[in-house]
């Protein structure tokens, strides 16, 4: 058989076929004198055999695995893997189609907001600092914000994270004081940066600002802060000159009080 004979066969394409021959999957065939390979009945089992395990979900570095393994234990080993890792994709799926069915319940009633997209965690924490009662323009950012580090913090950066904003928003005055912030910010949207109104609003923004927050923004480890600084100057980019010295000396601020731990 020639290579398009044996993938019509298997029901593969001739570049799976030759990918499985570059990979080692596939033993490379005699060829004939003209250079084309012949492919024989054993190839086609064993192509057929590269099939089945694919559909099985398996890769194919595991693949290649169970076929060094005449004795079988290996794929018994994969398999047992690759229901486990299902199982966990299934409770996932579960999981995320009840949320869906929540959020398609409030579209329903009419009752849903931008917020619903966010997780239960920090729209809860929004709700609690009325972020969307205030009508002010940095409130939007920080929500913008805090939304992009939740999605790109991996889980245990999130959980401290989330640790962090819901316990300063559970002191008391944490909403009142988060508001005045909103306030200070707003009001330096036209200031020059040497403005003494850029100092009032830092202190008052570090006062309010966990130090998990300045580190994933600033100096410490996290997808943000390995950016090579990229995604700092973009974000400081997305405010006026005098908001951006005023969250910079915040967190400035914020690092330094958590160095010297007081």
């Amino acid at each position: 058989m020639r290579i398009s004979e044996i993938a019509a066969l298997v029901g593969v394409t001739t570049r799976a076929v030759r990918h499985y021959h570059h990979l080692g999957l596939l033993p490379e065939p005699a060829r004939l004198a003209n250079g084309y390979r012949q492919y024989s009945a054993r190839d086609a089992i064993e192509l057929a055999r590269i099939r089945r395990l694919t559909e099985l979900g398996l890769g194919l570095d595991e693949v290649r695995d169970v076929i060094a393994d005449d004795a079988g234990r290996e794929l018994a080993e994969v398999l047992a893997e690759l229901d486990a890792d299902l199982a966990r994709q299934e409770a996932e799926i579960r999981a995320r189609r009840a949320q869906l069915a929540t959020l398609l319940a409030r579209a329903d009633d009419g009752r849903l907001t931008t917020d619903d997209e966010l997780s239960p965690e920090l729209a809860d924490l929004f709700a609690q600092w009325g972020v969307r009662e205030t009508g002010s323009a940095m409130a939007a950012k920080d929500r913008e914000l805090l939304a992009f580090l939740e999605t790109v913090a991996d889980p245990g950066e999130r959980a401290r994270l989330m640790t962090a904003m819901r316990a300063a928003a559970a002191a008391p005055g944490a909403a009142e004081r988060a508001h005045e912030v909103y306030a200070l910010l707003d009001g330096l949207a036209d200031a020059d940066p040497a403005d003494p109104r850029v100092e009032a609003a830092a202190r008052a923004l570090a006062d309010c600002l966990p130090p998990e927050l300045a580190t994933e923004l600033g100096e410490g480890a996290g997808p943000v802060a390995e950016a090579d600084s990229g995604f700092m100057k973009a974000f400081f980019a997305d405010f006026a000159p005098a908001q951006a010295e005023a969250v910079r000396q915040a967190m400035r601020r914020v690092t330094e009080k958590g160095r010297t731990g007081e």
